[in-house]
């Protein structure tokens, strides 16, 4: 029996409607149910399996996230008339709540992956008599059954009163990968719970699952203590206030626009663990933790969405939740330079489909073998952290200069010499649009290796490590097809203009790659390939177009694109699907990373660059004011408010042992302003950048 405390809370009117999902009937779809995750652990609510970050069962394409039984239930109230009911998703909490009003009781039952203590999924049950002291009851109804297709399930004896189960995965990935163990202890649910001679009383449901017995007995024990001690719900809690704590995005706008951010904020940050987390994180799924069995939404695979479409939100606001994006790549280096290895080639080829171990678990060959873009877009994600950071220890000593440097020796030994053109062809490639393959010298994947090339370089100045020739030759000599007549970027040598496009593809080079080209190539590029890009493509695409159009003040353009986003925005629970008619993976993760670019770096105009961070933004009519807070750059926190004709700028904080003074620069002929802790700065509307104040370069 649970205390006061782990009751459901009174809603606020601030929390309502802007964090608050809620609807009286659920998705007819059960794939569009609200998801609760925590980083380690993800399930749907109501769903009959949940899964743990890192815990796949199959070999090579077969693999896949491990199913383990849940066991979550749902109330029902099977003996009175039901007046109403609701279902509600609390974002700023973490917590689905449902709602039972009968004519002699209510019911709540509150669910939540616990945001701080991740082994825990939690279930509260609260009934409270209306009508005096007469017995009422609920159903709980359970589908739950000690059985998975992929692991090999077995009773072990009680702990306490408690259930427990044991088993491991049956295949792993690779035959040098050892199968996954998991273990799991559970409070039984009964067929119902009944209220008898009180008015009132909660019941609380545990399940913890580890990978050894040692440490699952030490976890739900842990549970009974924060019940015990009042803390399971506050300590929840204060873990989810600490994320909207550290940084924020909030818009005078909609409330459709309103709980489109916040939402997607949510689902993103339920993908990562909690701050502080000290253990191996495996990766982020383009439909996160809560999908990914066999055969659905891309079986929990990791793709170039972690990296390119995720990552920057996170990086952001919170480096160190991006440093454990990039150390699950330098985990999987091994696989990766077998990867290269067995195509013939030198350093890392980092897999199209990555899982456990770093090889490619593509079931169709044609991609891991030809989409090889996905090294560059893994090494831009570790550029952004560097030039955010300035972190040189992370590449000295944690592994990142490795992964830099054996992509580098991969481009080198994958590129070709053309003595016709005088320049190098990377050939037979797949370029982010998928409806084109064994194409020669896409433009989208030669930029990278060039922008890979040059970030290494520089880096081995700044570690002083040898630069090889090779490295200098191929960035300076690399194509990236160019078309002069029509001044723009054809997708790939032989490229067609009336060719459809899958998806965004080269408009990334100008964002997030920041490629070099004139402002007319930029519109060029955006005009050429929005009109060629399929619309039922993948939600993420529009993003980036907006951005492209933010970027030239073309903001109503800009709005016409963002637009094209909420299509694949479900109702109640803001749960978004790969494609607008529904198809694709859902809690489509991806889509919500683009289109929150789209707000923190294209109203902003935000760019990480290698000496500053700039900005220069723009506003449609209907948002007059953005303020974000918690942006981080060089150990310090900054809060910007942008206007249409002001911009505030405050750092409110300085990493401790961080000495980083800042200033904010528009030109030579200007002079710059200074930013100290708690001293904001406004100014009219423009472009600029912060900075390093120049005597500490």
């Amino acid at each position: 029996m649970a205390t006061e405390e782990d009751k459901v809370k009174v809603m606020s009117p601030m929390e309502d409607g802007r964090w608050i999902f809620s609807s009286s009937s659920l998705p007819s779809d059960p794939r569009l149910m609200a998801t609760l995750a925590n980083g380690y652990l993800g399930t749907r609510v109501y769903g009959d399996v949940f899964h743990v970050n890192g815990v796949y069962n199959g070999a090579g394409g077969n693999c896949h996230r491990a199913e383990i039984p849940s066991p979550c239930f749902k109330l029902v109230a099977a003996k009175e008339i039901l007046l109403t009911e609701n279902f509600a998703l609390n974002i700023k909490r973490g917590t689905f709540i449902h709602t039972l009003q009968c004519p002699s009781f209510t019911a709540t039952h509150q669910t939540f992956a616990h945001r701080s203590y991740c082994h825990l999924l939690v279930n509260i049950v609260t009934l409270t008599s209306t009508q005096g002291t007469h017995p009422v009851s609920v159903d709980l109804q359970s589908k739950f059954k000690i059985e998975s297709p992929d692991l090999n399930l077995q009773e072990g004896p009680d702990f306490r009163e408690f259930k427990y189960i044991f088993g491991s995965t049956l295949e792993s990935e690779t035959e040098s990968c050892p199968v996954k163990s998991i273990h799991m202890i559970w409070t039984p649910v009964p067929p119902y719970l009944e209220l008898t001679s009180s008015k009132e009383k909660t019941w609380v449901f545990l399940a913890a699952v580890c990978e050894t017995e040692k440490d699952v007995k030490e976890k739900f024990a842990e549970g009974l203590t924060l019940i015990a001690e009042n803390e399971l719900c506050s300590s929840h809690e204060r873990a989810w206030a600490e994320f909207w704590a550290q940084s924020s995005i909030e818009m005078d706008s909609s409330l459709s626009m309103i709980q489109s951010v916040n939402g997607c904020l949510y689902y993103l940050l339920s993908s990562l663990p909690q701050l502080g987390y000290s253990g191996e994180f495996y990766g982020i799924s383009p439909g996160g933790l809560s999908n990914g069995r066999s055969k659905e939404d891309y079986w929990g695979h990791v793709f170039w969405d972690q990296d390119i479409w995720v990552y920057p939100n996170i990086l952001l606001f919170y480096p160190e939740m991006a440093k454990h994006i990039l150390k699950y790549r330098i985990r999987t280096l091994k696989g990766a330079l077998q990867n290269a290895q067995k195509q013939g080639y030198k350093g890392a080829k980092f897999p199209w489909e990555s899982a456990l171990t770093g090889c490619e678990v593509c079931p169709d060959n044609i991609y891991g073998d030809q989409e090889i873009h996905i090294n560059g877009d893994v090494l831009l994600a570790f550029q952004q952290y560097y030039y955010l950071t300035k972190d040189l220890d992370f590449f000295a000593s944690e592994g990142g200069w490795e992964v830099v440097s054996s992509v580098a020796e991969y481009w080198c030994s994958r590129v070709v010499w053309s003595k016709e053109e005088q320049n190098y062809h990377l050939n037979g490639v797949m370029p982010p649009d998928e409806y084109h393959w064994d194409v020669n010298n896409s433009a989208y994947t030669n930029a990278l290796v060039q922008t890979s090339l040059n970030f290494a370089i520089d880096l081995a100045v700044s570690l002083e490590h040898h630069i090889p020739d090779s490295w200098k030759d191929v960035a300076s000599k690399i194509k990236v097809p160019f078309d002069p007549k029509i001044n723009y970027h054809p997708e790939f040598d032989g490229y067609e203009i009336w060719l459809k496009v899958k998806q965004a593809d080269v408009v990334l080079m100008g964002y997030p790659m920041m490629f070099p080209m004139t402002i007319e190539q930029r519109m060029n590029d955006l005009q050429m390939y929005e009109s060629r890009t399929d619309p039922d493509g993948p939600a993420m695409t529009w993003s980036m177009f907006a951005i492209g159009w933010m970027e030239l003040k073309k903001i109503q353009v800009a709005q016409q694109q963002l637009k094209k986003c909420f299509a694949n925005v479900t109702e109640p629970f803001k749960i978004w699907t790969e494609n607008a008619d529904g198809s694709g993976a859902v809690n489509f993760l991806t889509g919500m990373g683009g289109f929150l670019q789209a707000i923190l770096f294209g109203y902003t105009g935000l760019r990480i660059a290698k000496a500053h961070l700039s900005f220069d933004p723009i506003l449609p009519d209907d948002i007059p004011r953005l303020h974000i807070t918690g942006v981080f750059y060089l150990g310090n926190k900054l809060n910007f408010t942008l206007s249409s004709n002001i911009i505030t700028i405050e750092v409110t904080s300085v990493l401790k042992g961080q000495n980083c003074t800042l200033e904010i620069y528009f030109s030579q002929l200007e002079p710059s302003l200074p930013l100290y802790i708690g001293r904001p700065v406004s100014f009219p509307t423009r472009a600029g950048q912060v900075q390093l104040k120049q005597s500490q370069e």
